[in-house]
């Protein structure tokens, strides 16, 4: 009888906890600080400007050797998924060499993938120590120059921000990312 009523209370427990969050992604609680940087049409943009909507969030570099192009090939993909989907978000990718890339050398390296501009901003027009304080404390993600070369180390992550500005979701952006994941996941956002 005891083992009937506890799993009678797991029952109710898991199920007013699937009620609670209505489905929505809440496994991080990072807020992003206020920001104000331009993208690759030389636009400011700012936290603010992106109150209210739904975004997916990465960090990248144009000069990257490494894992940049398939982060980037794999964000283009996610973006064209959401549009076919009639899924709307925004893509914020942050440069980590903000001293290279400029807003064209942002904008000629998107173009390179395929980028749709009405959605997607390249972020620059800081310091490298902002982007890097920036990074681990909206994101918890570390940025580091290499010191045996001239690339920089950051993480190969996807991230979900909710219209408020808070960070409630990760994804691998490099290998196997979860596209129809995310998708569901920004669309429970939108309910």
């Amino acid at each position: 009888m005891k083992k009937v009523i506890l799993v009678g209370w797991l029952g109710l427990i898991l199920i007013f906890t699937a009620a609670c969050s209505n489905g929505k992604p809440n496994q991080l609680h990072y807020q992003v600080t206020p920001f104000n940087f331009i993208n690759q049409d030389e636009k400011t943009v700012a936290l603010s400007d992106l109150k209210g909507k739904v975004w997916i969030a990465d960090f990248v570099f144009t000069y990257c050797t490494t894992v940049c192009p398939t982060m980037t090939a794999n964000m283009s993909k996610l973006q064209k998924q959401l549009k076919a989907a009639g899924v709307e978000a925004q893509i914020v990718s942050f440069s980590v060499d903000p001293e290279r890339d400029k807003p064209e050398a942002l904008k000629k390296y998107l173009s390179k993938f395929d980028a749709d501009f009405s959605n997607w901003h390249a972020l620059t027009g800081y310091e490298f120590d902002e982007i890097q304080t920036f990074a681990l404390k909206s994101f918890k993600s570390i940025v580091t120059r290499d010191a045996s070369s001239n690339q920089v180390i950051h993480g190969t992550l996807f991230y979900l921000v909710d219209s408020s500005g808070t960070v409630v979701a990760k994804y691998d952006g490099s290998m196997d990312t979860p596209y129809d994941k995310i998708i569901k996941d920004i669309k429970a956002l939108q309910r």
